[in-house]
């Protein structure tokens, strides 16, 4: 005798309790287009940073070294005049030292409160965009592998300063000249500055730093100075979301600055 199939009780936003709409959403914008840009984006950044950081080439060109590579901690790293090659993995390391340094801003960056945001809804429809069901019939949230990892952000945070310091030191080393003469400008030199500013305004701009900052205060009338520096870090944390596409933009465009010269495809505009 043959079986009978029981349909499927309800599932996700259809379960029992939940606002008996038919539809799955009553959106009419068009909702769907920020997590498509986010898609689009991302990939296109992902691709475009894997292809770099296994090149092995084309990351330094004097004065300017790419922010891929810095600080360079493999010995068989380009000779950078005055630059942050450690040489703290011998020759042992033989794929390229970009691996080594893009662990931690990516890590930074994907375990931002908001790119976790972006990359949710876009990649994983979790959910789509505000008011609008998401496909997954459970939701766990962050309570689980391997999302429950992603409580790590706030030591990222500290490794992320770090690095913003090394990249300041390197667009520093941009007033000089291929030969290492102080006191000179290129277009190079706008373009590290612009880089590192948008860094340190996303990297500031964090939850995180905020959190650091201002956190568990009971009376900030007690703390001034904290509370001073709790509203600067709050009017950056409003603008986080513009920041982090803006210094993801920038890191890229920076790194491609880069290649374009030391791969001899163009020659760095001197001002002085």
């Amino acid at each position: 005798m043959a079986s009978i199939e029981r349909p499927r009780p309800p599932a996700g936003v259809h379960t029992p309790g939940r606002a008996a709409i038919p539809a799955r959403h009553l959106r009419t914008d068009c909702w769907w287009l920020a997590p498509t840009v986010t898609v689009v984006v991302l990939t296109a950044f992902v691709v475009y940073s894997t292809w770099r950081a296994f090149a092995n080439a084309d990351y330094y060109a004097a004065p300017y070294v790419s922010p891929f590579y810095s600080p360079c901690l493999a010995s068989d790293c380009v000779p950078m005049r005055g630059g942050a090659d450690l040489a703290v993995f011998g020759p042992w390391w033989g794929i390229s030292p970009a691996i080594i340094v893009l662990i931690f801003p990516l890590g930074f960056r994907l375990t931002c409160y908001y790119y976790r945001k972006a990359y949710y809804r876009g990649f994983w429809s979790a959910p789509p965009a505000c008011a609008v069901a998401e496909p997954h019939a459970r939701y766990t949230g962050e309570t689980r592998l391997p999302l429950v990892l992603q409580n790590v952000h706030r030591y990222f945070f500290y490794f992320a300063l770090a690095f913003a310091v090394i990249l300041s030191y390197d667009a520093a080393l941009g007033f000089r000249d291929p030969a290492g003469h102080w006191g000179h400008m290129g277009l190079g030199t706008l373009v590290l500055l612009a880089n590192i500013a948008l860094i340190w305004a996303y990297t500031l701009s964090c939850h995180s730093c905020r959190h650091i900052v201002g956190g568990r205060l009971k009376h900030f009338s007690r703390h001034p100075v904290r509370y001073r520096m709790w509203t600067w870090v709050s009017r950056l944390n409003a603008h986080h979301m513009a920041l982090a596409w803006a210094s993801l933009v920038g890191v890229a465009v920076a790194d491609f600055y880069v290649y374009l010269v030391a791969s001899g495809a163009f020659a760095d505009p001197r001002f002085f």
